[in-house]
């Protein structure tokens, strides 16, 4: 059990609908908002497992074509960043 607390204003508006089950309305927002949560959550899964297979693969036919290149990222990163924000 929950306890929802509106504003005075917005109860005096749900009074003027005495046939109205509110907790029926506040259990199917709650559900809906539930539902639409998980299945964005599922998408960006999806969305981020597809972008980790991609770039499997890509790195798969450059490591083909030009073999292991020693190369460390992490070091272009930490310029364009600091470039952009500032050095700390």
């Amino acid at each position: 059990m929950i306890t929802v607390r509106v504003p005075d204003e917005l109860r005096d508006k749900m009074k003027g609908f005495p046939d109205v089950n509110w907790s029926e309305v506040v259990r199917n927002a709650i559900e809906r908002r539930i539902v639409s949560e998980i299945e964005r959550r599922k998408k960006d899964r999806d969305a981020i497992l597809a972008a980790g297979k991609r770039i499997d693969e890509i790195h798969r036919q450059l490591t083909e074509q030009h073999g292991i290149i020693d190369f460390d990222s992490s070091q272009i990163i930490r310029r364009w960043r600091d470039g952009r924000y500032g050095e700390p």
